[in-house]
């Protein structure tokens, strides 16, 4: 079965973006740039909140056309492009190549998705990310934790009244000083989250 994996980047001051979506903290270098080409090639689809799609789709389409894009982005505008997404939006009524627009996050719907064949599906945004946590569908937590302290911004997790257990993983400290964060879902976790 398929995994929903949650990755994101954050500030170690728990911000995955500063004010008016400020990502000019975020250090990813080509070794990173690597890293995430390499988890992102196998996934099956990419399921993102509005906010983040349309944060993608404003540059990574045409991102390799840039004759100075490092040859990490040029070969990540082509994983971006062809890959299959799912745009969970109430306000969208379509979106780009290869994308699917979604009102609601239901857990049946997902967990359907989960058991087609394929890689596992990236889940990308805070908000969406609150949702799929308050049903229990986020299989796996990689969290990017950046060495710097940005005082203020969106902070990564939303309030809640449940508990989810967490097992680490893996962890993993690159050269510019990220380090990855890898957490799965304890088994016994749907009793906290309301599964």
């Amino acid at each position: 079965m398929r995994k929903v994996i949650f990755m994101m980047q954050v500030s170690l001051d728990g911000f995955f973006e500063g004010p008016e979506q400020d990502l000019s903290w975020h250090l990813v270098d080509d070794e990173l740039h690597r890293h995430f080409n390499d988890e992102l090639r196998t996934m099956g689809a990419f399921l993102d909140g509005r906010v983040t799609y349309e944060l993608m789709a404003d540059f990574w389409p045409t991102a390799d056309q840039d004759p100075s894009s490092p040859a990490p982005m040029v070969e990540f505008a082509g994983i971006w492009r062809d890959m299959p997404k799912m745009v969970y939006s109430r306000t969208l009524t379509s979106a780009g190549r290869n994308t699917e627009v979604v009102r609601d996050v239901v857990a049946e719907e997902v967990s359907r998705l989960k058991e087609e064949p394929g890689g596992d599906l990236a889940l990308g945004g805070a908000n969406l990310a609150a949702s799929f946590r308050r049903l229990g569908l986020i299989d796996e937590y990689r969290i990017y934790v950046h060495p710097v302290l940005i005082g203020r911004g969106k902070a990564l997790f939303q309030e809640t009244d449940s508990v989810t257990p967490l097992r680490l993983l893996e962890s993993r400290t690159f050269g510019n000083g990220v380090v990855l964060l890898r957490y799965s879902v304890e088994p016994d976790a749907g009793h906290a989250e309301g599964r």
